[in-house]
């Protein structure tokens, strides 16, 4: 089979657990570019943190970011593909976050928005280094936002998900990119949804495509690629579903994937 197109999630899957990427993935990934293939990001977090790693790898593409609520270009940022929580589903969330004393952050404009200074926005922006605002979330509610996002214990967000979807499992795209991250977006903001635009857009099949992933939010990518591959440090329900089964983060899974499957190492 010959792949054009090669999504990759970040956090656990192409960057190790230091956050960084060895040059030896870096240079598989120029080789597969080189070879006329489509190498790109697909990760939860927003654009100008996924646009960081991005740029420093040296790739010059549509990227995906927000779970796949957005698509955008990486040097002029024109907006491909976009898809914004339904206002009344958000409203309903914060009305529910709020009367559980829950902690809810906010997305738009490429900014984060949270109603307290607190530990849980401050670990999360020290791994996505987004930039964020305190305030009166009622005050952003209604303004267009690609994700929100429920910060918790595990097993919180765990009951928070089952007591949530029949509530708003119609409007909303509900998943977990981390244990303790519960993240809520449009029905069409999916990993998923944003490949399959992409390919449509550089013109080729899904059968085509190679998804990376290692957590429960790249489910959908991995089900619509051709070939849908898991990490070894993947949940093992995804790795269940997945076509195959590569290294982990930390011992280079996505160049051991480009070699075998693009360059025929």
């Amino acid at each position: 089979m010959t792949y054009k197109l090669v999504a990759s999630d970040l956090d656990d899957t192409l960057l190790r657990d230091d956050l960084t990427i060895s040059q030896e993935t870096i240079d598989a990934m120029h080789q597969a570019v080189a070879r006329g293939v489509t190498v790109t990001i697909a990760t939860g977090r927003s654009f100008p943190s996924a646009a960081k790693i991005a740029n420093q790898i040296g790739l010059n593409v549509p990227i995906i970011t927000y779970q796949g609520a957005s698509i955008k270009n990486l040097l002029d940022e024109e907006v491909l593909y976009e898809r914004m929580v339904p206002v009344e589903s958000a409203r309903f969330l914060l009305d529910f976050c709020e009367k559980r004393n829950l902690h809810l952050q906010l997305y738009h404009g490429d900014k984060l928005y949270a109603g307290e200074d607190n530990d849980k926005i401050k670990n999360y922006v020290r791994l996505s280094k987004t930039p964020y605002i305190i305030g009166d979330l009622r005050q952003w509610i209604d303004i267009p936002q690609p994700k929100m996002l429920i910060v918790d214990k595990p097993e919180v967000c765990d009951q928070l998900r089952e007591e949530l979807l029949p509530l708003l499992g119609e409007q909303m795209h509900i998943t977990k990119s981390k244990p303790h991250y519960l993240e809520f977006m449009h029905k069409e903001g999916t990993k998923g949804h944003a490949i399959a635009f992409l390919a449509g857009h550089i013109g080729c099949t899904l059968d085509e495509v190679i998804a990376l992933g290692d957590a429960w939010n790249d489910r959908e990518m991995l089900e619509v690629a051709g070939l849908g591959v898991a990490m070894d440090n993947a949940l093992p329900e995804l790795k269940e579903l997945a076509n195959y089964v590569t290294k982990s983060n930390n011992e280079d899974g996505v160049r051991h994937v480009i070699e075998k499957f693009i360059l025929n190492v």
